[in-house]
């Protein structure tokens, strides 16, 4: 069960990101942020995910909205994950799980046949002032993006 919900602020959170630095909620103050979280870094659906933020991140920059993504995966693998795909924003490393579970993100997956804990794609957008706007769960990576986008310009 999420301890979040749509016209509530968001309790202010703290984790480790690329550029070593630690981002906190409270950062991002007077800002609309975007947070995204995906299963695993360098894989198929989370690497077109990224990119199409990617392509997208300066239409968000210019809406005053920041976009942050968030797994589990460790700083080094977010840190080459980035590089590589260029990504112009920042990766929150989340390997305690305290912004996923605040979230309710982790889920049970089919992987293989075997039933695994592991985070269950899903978007959050937050207002200016910290508040939850909308939310998307399960999500799907084809046209998702531009979906956040268009919520993002109609706040």
């Amino acid at each position: 069960m999420s301890n979040i919900r749509i016209g509530k602020k968001i309790p202010n959170f703290e984790l480790p990101a690329t550029g070593e630095q630690i981002l906190k909620l409270a950062d991002f103050k007077g800002k609309r942020l975007v947070i995204y979280f995906y299963p695993k870094d360098s894989t198929p659906g989370c690497t077109t995910e990224g990119q199409d933020f990617r392509d997208n991140y300066n239409k968000f920059k210019r809406a005053n909205t920041v976009v942050l993504g968030v797994s589990r995966d460790s700083i080094k693998s977010h840190e080459n994950f980035k590089a590589k795909q260029e990504f112009p924003f920042e990766l929150l490393s989340d390997k305690e799980e305290t912004l996923c579970t605040l979230f309710d993100v982790i889920k049970e997956k089919n992987m293989y046949g075997k039933k695994v804990m592991g985070i269950e794609r899903s978007t959050f957008l937050l207002d200016e002032k910290g508040v939850l706007c909308q939310e998307w769960r399960k999500v799907k990576v084809a046209g998702h993006v531009d979906e956040v986008l268009s919520a993002v310009k109609a706040l």
